[in-house]
């Protein structure tokens, strides 16, 4: 990596700062952000100031401060130097983790990768995907390593999106035959047959947060023609009664809303050669009053069988804006105990 920390001779003013040097110019740019804006973020997170001279990065603050800021940068042009963009999510991430040691080593196959540093990437068609903090890095650990996976945890933590990740490196790689998506249609209930169109139109608009995703990692072409081959299947949970999955990466999303009965039956779905994710927040169960959540049951039941993993995160977890977490965490400060 073509970045340097530049020792200046020791002084009052020296004492107070850490200068990173820079070979390639461009890259500089991208790394500083429109009007600086990235830098200003990273100040912003780490409480450090950032000021450029040429092709120097002067980092000002407290000593252990200047060294994380060090590392986020150096992360962030490694990050560039392989011909990767950053946002303001990929700065969160590094700030979160800390920047990774140079070179890889192999974890799981050809598309994933754990650096040196403890740092996962997971390698689809159209992008690289990067865990951002602890919990969503083991999270990915277990979801390759173990054949049925629990992410537990609020909205904007990552868990669906990641599973998707993982299922579709799974893909290309030929681990699986199949990528199988579905949750539950809880909130159409009876009125989903007095809906226009096809059952699959009817559908649709329950299974768009699987769509999303999907996209993200494969081209719109290629989603329909796996699509239409039946390599990847997205639909409500019902429908997977009376199948076995084999050979299939599946994804359960929104289990809070599976009755313990459609847990069950799901769970009994798998097949040789499968893996399944399980993701869900007991936050926010739309079941009728009464009906006790299949998420819930599944974990109490299963939790202490060798070989499935449960993953918890909290509102810390989440990747979305960052008032997202400040409003999970008040309303979770305003539930009731017990």
């Amino acid at each position: 990596m073509a970045l340097s920390v530049v020792t200046p001779p020791p002084s009052a003013e020296t004492d107070l700062e850490t200068l990173l040097e820079f070979s390639d110019n461009r890259l500089l740019i991208d790394l500083c952000g429109e009007f600086d804006r990235n830098l200003a973020q990273i100040e912003q997170a780490l409480s450090v100031h950032i000021h450029r001279r040429g092709n120097l990065l002067a980092v000002h603050g407290e000593a252990e401060m200047r060294d994380r800021a060090a590392q986020v940068l150096g992360g962030l042009y490694r990050k560039l130097e392989q011909g990767r963009s950053i946002d303001a999510g990929e700065i969160d991430g590094e700030v979160r983790m800390g920047a990774s040691s140079e070179g890889t080593g192999s974890y799981d196959g050809d598309q994933i990768e754990m650096f040196q540093g403890g740092r996962t990437e997971i390698r689809t068609r159209k992008k690289t995907v990067e865990p951002r903090t602890e919990a969503q890095k083991n999270y990915v650990a277990n979801l390759f390593k173990h054949e049925m996976g629990f992410g537990i945890g609020p909205a904007g933590t990552g868990k669906t999106y990641l599973a998707v990740a993982v299922g579709v490196s799974m893909f290309i790689e030929g681990h699986v035959d199949k990528i199988i998506l579905c949750r539950p249609a809880v909130e159409a209930g009876e009125r989903l047959g007095f809906l226009p169109g096809t059952q699959e139109e009817k559908v649709d608009p329950y299974m768009q947060p699987l769509y999303d995703a999907l996209n993200d990692f494969l081209p719109a072409k290629q989603v329909q023609k796996l699509r239409e081959e039946k390599k990847i299947e997205i639909a409500p949970l019902a429908f997977m009664r009376g199948r076995t999955l084999a050979n299939a990466f599946v994804v359960l999303d929104e289990a809070q809303n599976a009755t313990t009965m459609q847990m069950k039956m799901f769970l009994t779905r798998l097949g040789e050669g499968s893996r399944m994710v399980i993701t869900g927040d007991r936050t926010q169960i739309d079941l009728p009053r009464g009906v006790s959540s299949g998420l819930s049951d599944a974990e109490r039941l299963l939790k202490g069988i060798r070989d499935i993993s449960f993953n918890y995160f909290t509102s810390k977890d989440v990747v979305r804006h960052h008032l997202v977490a400040k409003i999970i965490e008040a309303y979770e400060a305003e539930a009731p105990v017990g």
